[in-house]
């Protein structure tokens, strides 16, 4: 690999780590956000064709990232999520290059699956509006697929490991708390999550480029995931462990839009592509503690 790749959604959680690990492979790597100095919204399909010039290949990160602001705003949640993406994609099949697509999608399209761990063949049953946009994008990339593009679709799962996240995420405003020895407040203690470390998705993204870029036929739907249930407040009690603090923690209702257990198989993303996950919940939370203290006392 050794060409431009446009990377959607570049100033992200994930586009951030992502352009790193691209880079030290050498790669070319052309950012849109509208967080960027010269900020582009994927929602704007003129805009997209012109960043997309030259390019080999394609990272689709850009949406609206939050399941509580899909719920606060749905009309924003499907206008960037849906549009976005198809504007995405129909500049990729308008381009002289054809470049190959990668989709992020989320866990959130399976909402509450009859069997765990569930494999990406499970039933699509979102719970949310969040969940139901990128259903409708993996639809897209399935009749553009049908239309020649080489694309393909990974799913997210939980993904941590920056302090640089939203600081009302699970696993940020927990180790902040537990850091500072305050209350952590656990909004449904028996939900279940599968966290996946930022390394480990930006790798498997990685490893997924590295193949769309020799294979003709791409793979079907891929999710980055350690196949690991964690509570909540199985996760809440190892932030104050690894912290060393006493912070206190709250149980409290749980959100009515949230899905309730989830974790899932990892055995296709080792078998086509050779990844699994290396950071483990313990190590990952470690880091971010750290990385939550060194900020802190570069903070006057």
């Amino acid at each position: 690999m050794n060409r431009t790749i446009l990377l959607t959604g570049s100033a992200g959680l994930v586009g951030t780590a992502l352009t790193a690990h691209l880079g030290a492979l050498g790669l070319d790597v052309r950012p849109l956000d509208l967080r960027d100095s010269a900020p582009t919204d994927v929602r704007n399909p003129a805009a997209v064709r012109r960043a997309m010039a030259g390019c080999s290949g394609v990272i689709h990160l850009a949406a609206i990232s939050r399941v509580i602001w899909g719920e606060q705003d749905p009309d924003t949640c499907r206008a960037t999520n849906i549009g976005g993406t198809r504007n995405v994609l129909e500049a990729a099949l308008a381009s002289p290059a054809r470049p190959w697509v990668i989709f992020a999608s989320s866990r959130e399209v399976y909402g509450e699956p009859a069997r765990l761990p569930a494999t990406e063949d499970a039933a699509l049953a979102p719970v949310n509006v969040y969940g139901h946009t990128k259903i409708a994008g993996e639809c897209l990339v399935d009749e553009a697929r049908g239309l020649g593009l080489r694309a393909a679709v990974v799913r997210l799962s939980n993904v941590y490991g920056s302090p640089a996240d939203h600081p009302d995420r699970v696993v940020p405003a927990f180790v902040r708390a537990a850091v500072r020895g305050l209350p952590l407040r656990v909004d449904g203690p028996d939900h279940t999550f599968d966290f996946t470390h930022i390394d480990d998705t930006a790798r498997g993204i990685t490893l997924l480029a590295s193949l769309l870029e020799t294979e003709p036929s791409p793979p079907p739907p891929i999710h980055f995931l350690t196949g690991t249930p964690t509570t909540l407040g199985a996760l809440a009690e190892l932030a104050v462990e690894l912290a060393g603090t006493r912070a206190p923690i709250a149980a409290a209702e749980p959100r009515n839009f949230d899905v309730a257990r989830f974790f899932g198989d990892p055995t296709r993303a080792r078998r086509i592509l050779g990844w699994s996950p290396q950071v483990t919940l313990r190590e990952g939370i470690a880091r971010f503690i750290t990385a939550v203290r060194n900020e802190q006392g570069a903070q006057p």
